[in-house]
């Protein structure tokens, strides 16, 4: 394995990186993050709605309500996660090779979960027949919990950190669902169960409304009690809250996310659905940060030894390539935002079973 440079980047003066490159990796940096969290945020309604979609729909007519809640909408959702995967490969090469190198089988078990919940939303009714409608019902149910489950036990491990040796990953699949990590998988879970629950009951009316708020309500309590076990291991099991210590300020964050949470168990129970369902996006997005913040600067963390960690000094590509990059960032984010915000507008009534006519 290749020796790295473990001097810190403010006091290197000469080599390959100089302060403009490791400024611009830093800001690329704060964009992986934001992509990921943004990516979170928006799909984890729609996860959450796979997740409950064969408990809140009894019929052709309430399945139809369903796909019409999320179905202009999952589409520009995963261009968050296609974002996400290119601003890897293309800021963070070294990063991008070795999740594929090191995690191999939970990423094509990823890509499996992503082809089977496209495949289940769109190809649902396209036949008639009852075992075509079940398989294909079933399948966007699953592969829905299976990526909420990879993904939470994926990113829980780059909070607990990976075992990476001198000969590089060392461990296995299963090395990988470890409690602290299945923990991570429970929790992402639990949070888009709550998050689908909620944006069903904005956006369809009727029985399947009335049905997502059942399970939201106990949905929103196993959500915050096992966020809470999550921050206890995380504090007890992970480095994660050094770079807090060292700044006192960011304890703001992790503050925020159960604050947020606690909010929305609130307005759950008030049935104030809008404010329920912005603060378990602001709890997600504020999780999300405080992992990303304490990671900091490492992408890939040894719980091995540090020695084996790769930084984001380390994974960064050229200064060239990061600053075009960004120019390209700051020019098509603002579409993707834009064009997502207008698709809000324009699907922004709510749906009966009278107009709901599917996803075709």
């Amino acid at each position: 394995m290749r020796k790295k440079d473990r001097t810190h980047p403010q006091l290197r003066k000469v080599g390959k990186y100089n302060m403009s490159h490791e400024m611009v990796a830093i800001i690329w940096f704060g964009l992986w993050g934001l992509i990921w969290t943004i990516y979170f945020v928006l799909d984890g309604y729609t996860l959450g709605t796979g997740m409950l979609f064969p408990f809140l729909a009894r019929n052709r007519q309430e399945r139809n309500q369903l796909q019409e809640a999320v179905g202009p909408f999952w589409g520009g959702n995963e261009v968050w996660l296609i974002t996400a995967g290119g601003a890897t490969f293309a800021a963070f090469p070294a990063v991008y090779a070795d999740l594929f190198s090191f995690l191999y089988t939970p990423m094509m078990l990823i890509l499996f979960a992503l082809f089977f919940r496209a495949a289940g939303l769109e190809f649902m009714h396209k036949d008639d027949a009852p075992l075509w409608q079940k398989s294909w019902k079933w399948a966007f149910t699953i592969s829905s919990f299976a990526l909420a489950l990879l993904f939470g036990v994926a990113f829980a491990n780059l909070f607990y950190g990976l075992k990476i040796g001198p000969s590089g990953y060392e461990g296995t699949f299963f090395s990988l669902l470890h409690p602290y990590g299945l923990l991570g998988g429970l929790l992402f879970i639990s949070l888009f169960i709550v998050s689908g629950a909620l944006w069903v009951m904005l956006k369809a009316v009727g029985e399947v409304a009335e049905r997502a708020y059942a399970v939201a309500r106990p949905a929103a309590i196993i959500a915050t009690v096992i966020l809470s076990l999550f921050f206890v291991a995380t504090s007890n099991r992970t480095p994660l809250f050094h770079n807090f210590t060292k700044a006192p300020i960011l304890w703001v964050v992790p503050a925020l996310t159960f604050v947020c949470a606690l909010l929305m168990l609130l307005f759950v129970w008030q049935k104030r659905i809008g404010l329920a369902f912005t603060n378990i996006c602001l709890t997600i997005f504020t999780l999300m940060a405080t992992g990303f913040i304490g990671m900091f600067p490492n992408m890939l963390p040894s719980r091995i030894n540090d020695e084996y960690s790769t930084t984001l000094f380390e994974a960064a590509g050229s200064e060239l390539n990061l600053k075009i990059m960004l120019g390209v960032a700051i020019v098509m984010v603002p579409i993707v935002v834009g064009y997502q915000l207008w698709s809000y507008k324009l699907f922004k009534e709510k749906i009966t079973k009278e107009t709901a006519k599917g996803y075709q």
